[in-house]
Order: C-alpha cells, then sequence, then structure tokens
C-alpha cells in the first residue's frame, strides 16, 4: 500500500503551506511574540487557540502566509483529525517554528484517520488537505501500520455483504498471507463437519455461500505461539429467530470482530513481531433458509460439548466456541478474540468503549494500560461465572441463549470460557466496530477500537 492521496511527499514541501500548531497553554505567550498587523487578525477573528477551524494568517501582500491551527491535547492521536477536512484543498508542511511541536508518526496516524473516507461507491465532494511527509520513512514506520489496519478494519466493515461475504474475507487474508510470506488454509463447507467444525457449519448452512474457516499460519516455530480469532459473521438476519428491521439494518458490520483480528495480523507480520501467528477467522452468513438452524436444536461442537439453540440469533459465540477450541490446543502463549457479539455490551458501555473480558487479571491490566498509553481505550467487565445459570439446558451441556436479559455480553463471555483452558491465557473484547456519526477523525460507519490497544499489548509483551 502506497501512501494514501492526504499525504504529499517532500518535494511538495516548497509550495506547501506552513501550518503553525498552538495549544490554548501556549497561545498567549506565542500571540504576544508577533507583530501587530498579525495580533490585529487574531483579534479580529477572535482566534484563542482553540480546537476547532484552522485561521489562514496572510502576509504583507495579503495572499496566504501560513495557516493557524489549535490542538486541545498535544498528546490525542487525532489532535490533527479535524485538519483535512477544514483547510482548503492543497498541500500543507508542519512548520519548523510552529510553536507546537508534534512527533511525527503521531501526526501522520492523525492526519491519516482524519482524512479517510469510504470512497468504494460514492466519491466525496472534495478531496482531503494533503500533509508533506518523508515518505521514505513513512512507510516502514509504526504508525503507517497502524493506520493502514485501522483502515483495512473500516474497509472491511463498510463494505455492504454483497461484497464482502466469506469468500471475500477469505480472499483478504490470502492477500496477507502471500503480502507476507504466510500460509493459508481454509476447510469450507461440508468439509467442516469432516474436520470436526461442527458449530460453524450449522450456523453457515443455510446460505448460498459455504461457511469456512480461514487460518492464517506466519512465523517463526520457535518464537512464542499467538492465537487470534475474529467472529466473521458476513451478514446477520438472526436466523429464524429473524431481527425486526431497524435490528438487521446494519448486520452488514457483524464480520467486525473479523475485521479486527485481519488487520491486529498485518500489524504483527509488518512489524515482524517475533511470534508464531495463529490466525483463525470463522466465516459465515447466518442467512434463512431451508437448512436454517432451529430453536431448540442441540448442536455438536468441536470440544464435545452439546450445546441447545435457545435463540439463533446468539449465533456469533456458536461459530467462536469452535474456532476457540481449536486455536486452544495449540497451547498458545496468548489467546485473543474480537467480536460483535452482544447488543448488552453497548448498552453497558455506550458505543466507543468495548467491553474486555479476561481470565488473567495481569492481562487484563496490561491490557487496559496499554489502551491508556495509546488513547484507544477499553472497559473491563467481570467474567461472573455465577450467570452460566442462565444457560441451563434440560437436555444438552449448556445453551446458547436463556430467557433472561440480564448481563446479556457477560453470559457470552462466560459461554466462550467454557471453551477455553483453565490454564490458557485469554482475552476476548465485545466490540461494536462501528460510528453512529461524524466526529473528527471518527466518520461515520466502520471503525477500528481496541486495535492500537492490541498491538501495544503485543508489542509490550513480545518485543
Amino acid at each position: 500500500m502506497s501512501l494514501p492521496p492526504c499525504f504529499a511527499s517532500p518535494d511538495a514541501a516548497a509550495a506547501a503551506l506552513p501550518l503553525r500548531l498552538v495549544d490554548r497553554a501556549g497561545y498567549a505567550a506565542w500571540r504576544d511574540q508577533q507583530p501587530a498587523a498579525v495580533q490585529a487578525w487574531l483579534a479580529a477573528h477572535d482566534f484563542s487557540g482553540q480546537s476547532g477551524a484552522p485561521l489562514m494568517v496572510p502576509g504583507a501582500d495579503g495572499q496566504p502566509s501560513y495557516f493557524l491551527a489549535g490542538v486541545s491535547d498535544p498528546k490525542d492521536p487525532l489532535a490533527l483529525a479535524h485538519l483535512p477536512s477544514m483547510l482548503p484543498p492543497g498541500s500543507y508542511r508542519l512548520a519548523a517554528e510552529s510553536p507546537l511541536a508534534l512527533e511525527a508518526g503521531q501526526a501522520l496516524l492523525g492526519w491519516g484517520l482524519g482524512a479517510y473516507r469510504f470512497d468504494r461507491y460514492l466519491k466525496p465532494a472534495r478531496a482531503p488537505a494533503r500533509l508533506v511527509i518523508d515518505d521514505a520513512s513513512a512507510e516502514n514506520s509504526e504508525a503507517f501500520a497502524l493506520l493502514k489496519a485501522a483502515t483495512l478494519v473500516r474497509d472491511l466493515v463498510n463494505t455492504p455483504t454483497e461484497h464482502m461475504g466469506p469468500t471475500e474475507l477469505e480472499a483478504v487474508a490470502t492477500r496477507l498471507a502471500q503480502a507476507y510470506g504466510g500460509k493459508l488454509d481454509v476447510v469450507s463447507g461440508e468439509a467442516l463437519l469432516k474436520q470436526n467444525f461442527p458449530a460453524i457449519h450449522a450456523v453457515g448452512r443455510a446460505s448460498h455461500r459455504a461457511p469456512r474457516l480461514i487460518e492464517l499460519t506466519w512465523g517463526d516455530e520457535s518464537h512464542p505461539r499467538l492465537a487470534i480469532v475474529g467472529k466473521g459473521v458476513c451478514f446477520d438476519t438472526g436466523g429464524l429467530d429473524i431481527k425486526p428491521a431497524d435490528g438487521m439494518r446494519n448486520m452488514k458490520k457483524d464480520m467486525g470482530g473479523a475485521a479486527h483480528a485481519l488487520a491486529l495480523a498485518q500489524l504483527v507480520m509488518a512489524m515482524k513481531l517475533p511470534v508464531r501467528l495463529q490466525l483463525l477467522v470463522p466465516a459465515v452468513e447466518n442467512a434463512i433458509g431451508p437448512d436454517a438452524f432451529r430453536p431448540g436444536e442441540v448442536l455438536a461442537t468441536r470440544q464435545g460439548l452439546s450445546v441447545e439453540v435457545d435463540n439463533t440469533d446468539a449465533e456469533g459465540r456458536l461459530i467462536l466456541c469452535d474456532a476457540l477450541t481449536y486455536a486452544a490446543e495449540g497451547k498458545p502463549s496468548l489467546l485473543l478474540d474480537f467480536a460483535t457479539l452482544t447488543g448488552a455490551a453497548r448498552i453497558a458501555l455506550g458505543p466507543d468503549l468495548p467491553a474486555l473480558f479476561a481470565n488473567d487479571d495481569k492481562l487484563a491490566a496490561d491490557y487496559l494500560a496499554a489502551g491508556e498509553r495509546a488513547r484507544d481505550p477499553l472497559w473491563r467487565m467481570p467474567l461472573w461465572r455465577p450467570y452460566l445459570s442462565y444457560l441451563r439446558s434440560g437436555i444438552a451441556d449448556l445453551a446458547n441463549s436463556g430467557a433472561s436479559r440480564m448481563a446479556g455480553c457477560i453470559t457470552a463471555a462466560v459461554y466462550l470460557e467454557r471453551f477455553v483452558p483453565d490454564s490458557q491465557p485469554w482475552a476476548h473484547v465485545d466490540v461494536y466496530s462501528w460510528n453512529d456519526s461524524d466526529r473528527p477523525g471518527k466518520p461515520a460507519g466502520g471503525e477500528a477500537q481496541g486495535l492500537r490497544a492490541a498491538w501495544g499489548l503485543l508489542k509490550a509483551r513480545y518485543s
């Protein structure tokens, strides 16, 4: 991936307009050192160093001399995210004489996230302002890898299911394997039954697109094993327990967990983290048809536990339980999963805070600390095992759901925990993968949430 069009090479620096950054704390001191004409201009426009619309400052000839932009928090990765759409189209460079300096990688990441638009079907009304960067080093930087990963999540989640089904998720994994020297194995259709992934098959069998388990492996066998699992429900009708129209409207995003897992795997490979990576994406469409799985059926699972289907709309945990069992068989040093699993997590924490569950306190603490460092927060929720009583079945080992609507995200997490060995370090992230409205750096639509936190966790743990 070459640099996105919101960036310009150093060749454009000479013609680029300088961009000076200020914050409220240092603004008054900087302003008082400016020529009287500049001070008058700033006063006339009531500029006070606040974040928001940038201000063009003219030179003696009346032409733009530079733009002045307020930054509310210099440590925020999204500090510059408002500028690509607010500045007039053209090229800009961060001025050396800027009263506020940002680290180059932070500027690249924030600018790129702010400039992002999903343009597969509709071209943006205007091009974003372009930031001059050193493209020779930027393409190999961690900031660019993070931007590339976040863009991948957004693109995958934003793409309608017509163009992002199980086959297309497999194609993304194929591309990553080819780009970074990984190996891809796919178990599809009836082969899922032969190779003992019955729950994945049951959920996806009604669709005209075959369900599959996508496995990408990469890295040196001598390195610690890392398993990453992502829920890949490419569209969720709810199955025979069909969702209402408003609940089904955005279900193209129900593969957001798979998007996060693919993006995190891309980061691991691009940054050459010394691990033996196993990426698993159970990819299905929860469709309605003559062969759809039914409420009341008892499904087999790879682990051997039987599961009574209380609700066909609790399908994500069914495909994940087979994938988690398979991942744990390799005894990884760490097992992570990502899933757009429950609406209950959004009721508890809202759209911006992914719910983190972990069976190890230190792992949870490290994950949360990584999120704080990256300004990519999560919130830990309890694996409260007594709530397994909500998943009792009279004819199977457990049910996939129950009559109670209480603690929905917790019951989903403790269901998954039944398929993870007690000795296996494991963290589960229940993620929304979506922005309901436009904000600087967070355009409406698909979103990477907790991705930088996960990368920070892995980097601290393995590098």
